[in-house]
Protein backbone atom coordinates (compact mmCIF):
# COMPACT_ATOMS: atom_id res chain seq x y z
CA UNK A 1 0.00 0.00 0.00
CA UNK A 2 3.20 2.25 0.74
CA UNK A 3 4.60 2.14 -2.40
CA UNK A 4 1.41 2.76 -4.34
CA UNK A 5 0.90 6.28 -2.11
CA UNK A 6 4.73 7.14 -2.81
CA UNK A 7 3.39 6.84 -6.49
CA UNK A 8 0.32 9.24 -6.28
CA UNK A 9 1.90 11.26 -3.76
CA UNK A 10 5.54 11.74 -6.55
CA UNK A 11 3.07 12.09 -9.07
CA UNK A 12 0.92 14.86 -7.85
CA UNK A 13 4.20 16.59 -6.44
CA UNK A 14 4.55 17.14 -10.44
CA UNK A 15 1.42 19.14 -11.45
CA UNK A 16 0.66 20.33 -7.76
CA UNK A 17 4.37 21.45 -6.39
CA UNK A 18 5.01 20.62 -2.70
CA UNK A 19 3.10 19.72 -0.24
CA UNK A 20 5.01 21.94 2.65
CA UNK A 21 4.88 24.70 -0.11
CA UNK A 22 0.69 24.40 -0.68
CA UNK A 23 0.27 24.11 2.41
CA UNK A 24 2.08 27.56 3.34
CA UNK A 25 0.21 29.31 0.44
CA UNK A 26 -3.18 27.77 1.32
CA UNK A 27 -2.55 28.67 4.56
CA UNK A 28 -2.33 31.80 3.51
CA UNK A 29 -4.06 32.44 1.24
CA UNK A 30 -6.97 30.79 3.60
CA UNK A 31 -5.97 33.50 6.53
CA UNK A 32 -7.22 36.46 4.31
CA UNK A 33 -10.45 34.83 3.28
CA UNK A 34 -11.62 34.52 7.16
CA UNK A 35 -10.43 37.51 8.50
CA UNK A 36 -13.19 39.45 6.69
CA UNK A 37 -15.60 41.10 8.68
CA UNK A 38 -18.85 39.73 6.44
CA UNK A 39 -20.41 36.66 7.63
CA UNK A 40 -20.46 34.02 5.04
CA UNK A 41 -22.35 31.92 4.40
CA UNK A 42 -20.78 27.65 5.08
CA UNK A 43 -21.34 26.59 1.45
CA UNK A 44 -19.63 29.82 0.63
CA UNK A 45 -16.33 29.32 3.41
CA UNK A 46 -15.73 25.70 1.50
CA UNK A 47 -15.87 26.97 -1.56
CA UNK A 48 -13.57 30.22 -0.74
CA UNK A 49 -11.35 27.06 0.84
CA UNK A 50 -11.19 25.03 -2.14
CA UNK A 51 -10.10 28.50 -4.70
CA UNK A 52 -7.24 28.81 -2.04
CA UNK A 53 -5.98 25.39 -2.26
CA UNK A 54 -6.35 25.40 -6.14
CA UNK A 55 -4.61 28.74 -6.12
CA UNK A 56 -1.55 27.56 -4.06
CA UNK A 57 -1.32 24.84 -6.21
CA UNK A 58 -0.97 26.90 -9.09
CA UNK A 59 1.45 29.06 -7.61
CA UNK A 60 3.48 26.05 -6.39
CA UNK A 61 3.06 23.50 -9.34
CA UNK A 62 2.30 23.71 -13.05
CA UNK A 63 0.17 26.96 -13.53
CA UNK A 64 -0.59 25.52 -17.21
CA UNK A 65 -2.14 22.03 -15.78
CA UNK A 66 -5.68 23.12 -17.02
CA UNK A 67 -7.61 20.62 -14.15
CA UNK A 68 -6.37 23.71 -11.25
CA UNK A 69 -8.52 26.13 -13.28
CA UNK A 70 -11.08 24.35 -13.87
CA UNK A 71 -11.77 23.04 -10.46
CA UNK A 72 -11.78 27.02 -9.66
CA UNK A 73 -14.13 27.52 -11.80
CA UNK A 74 -16.60 24.39 -10.64
CA UNK A 75 -15.58 25.82 -6.75
CA UNK A 76 -17.07 29.13 -7.69
CA UNK A 77 -20.37 27.51 -10.04
CA UNK A 78 -20.86 25.74 -6.82
CA UNK A 79 -20.58 29.26 -4.70
CA UNK A 80 -22.64 30.93 -7.22
CA UNK A 81 -26.17 28.26 -7.27
CA UNK A 82 -25.84 28.94 -3.51
CA UNK A 83 -26.56 32.36 -4.03
CA UNK A 84 -29.71 31.17 -6.29
CA UNK A 85 -30.73 28.61 -3.45
CA UNK A 86 -30.57 31.60 -1.07
CA UNK A 87 -32.25 34.13 -3.37
CA UNK A 88 -34.97 31.67 -3.74
CA UNK A 89 -35.45 30.97 -0.55
CA UNK A 90 -35.65 35.44 -0.19
CA UNK A 91 -37.83 35.69 -2.80
CA UNK A 92 -40.38 32.78 -1.93
CA UNK A 93 -40.60 34.53 1.56
CA UNK A 94 -41.43 37.71 0.49
CA UNK A 95 -44.74 36.62 -2.05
Amino acid sequence: MADKTDAILQERSKTHGSFEMNAQLSQGIKGVFHYGCMPVKVAHREALDMIALKLSRILSGQADFKDHWDDIAGCAKLASQACDEKNAEALAMAS
